[in-house]
């Protein structure tokens, strides 16, 4: 099912890394792949690298298996709407990576019975390290395993229910700003404990990579792994402890809340 035609409506920073991506990882062949935008001459690179270059949507559509609506939220139901003659119900399959457009107005606005996906990968799908979470309606086993394993190139994959994916934006696409905010904070006091800028930049990133990948690859929770480096009297539960007391779990429980609370009441 990889060598199926896809179509990226959209060619900003999300679909072109999308189709970059798929490349990279050798999912999709050079020539297998279109991205759509006004102004072609901005997707050189991409055209470079073999990827079709085209400013008429509908040409696009018509011409894929898979069609990827990488829009920005405010133009799905306009541009979508008038490329409702270009869908194939019986052929192709619809994913959306566009936040807060749900699956029955994916639906209502291309063709009933359409196979349509949404998926909400974050910004290190650039690099293909995203967590990516999928949800779908009108599809078939074969359809959603072909979804999971192309999104699967691109970082990790979990199907959840839709009415998590505004959590799920929260969460994994939001959770990067609080991640690098993170980052940043750790390097500010690597900075005043006596380290210059960059080497406290690159111990910072790697401790943090590191800590997740104890996580993920020994499917640990994160209590585990604390307890190992925190001795009795030591200088790690002094800094945590002083950590809590400044209110650092929930301030970041807060902020989390205060972000879904934004995407669900506006």
């Amino acid at each position: 099912m990889a060598d199926k035609k896809i179509a990226i409506i959209g060619g900003g920073n999300l679909g072109s890394a999308i189709a970059e991506g798929l490349l990279k990882s050798g999912f999709s062949k050079p020539g297998s792949i279109t991205v759509t935008k006004r102004n072609t001459a901005t997707l050189a690179a991409l055209r470079d690298k073999g990827v079709h270059i085209e400013s008429d949507n509908a040409k696009a559509i018509s011409e894929a298996d898979v069609v990827v609506v990488a829009l920005k939220p405010y133009n799905v139901k306009e541009v979508l709407s008038e490329l409702r003659a270009s869908f194939d119900a019986k052929k192709q399959i619809l994913i959306s990576v566009v936040t807060g457009v749900l699956l029955d107005d994916l639906e209502k606005i291309t063709l009933p019975g359409l196979p349509i996906f949404r998926a909400m990968p974050n910004t290190a799908i650039a690099i293909q390290e995203s967590i990516t979470c999928i949800c779908g309606r009108n599809m078939t086993d074969e359809q959603t395993s072909f979804v999971k394993e192309m999104f699967d190139q691109l970082g990790v994959t979990v199907s959840i229910d839709e009415k998590l994916m505004d959590a799920a934006t929260v969460l994994g696409a939001c959770g990067i700003a609080y991640a690098l905010r993170f980052i940043r904070a750790n390097i500010q006091g690597g900075i005043e404990i006596g380290f210059d800028a960059a080497t406290a930049n690159l111990i910072a990133a790697q401790t943090v990579k590191g800590a997740a990948e104890l996580l993920i690859k020994g499917n640990r929770h994160p209590e585990a792994e604390i307890d190992k480096v925190t001795t009795p009297k030591g200088c790690t539960i002094a800094g945590l402890n002083e950590m809590e007391h400044q209110g650092f779990s929930s301030s970041l429980i807060k902020g989390i809340t205060a972000s879904y609370d934004k995407i669900v009441k506006g």
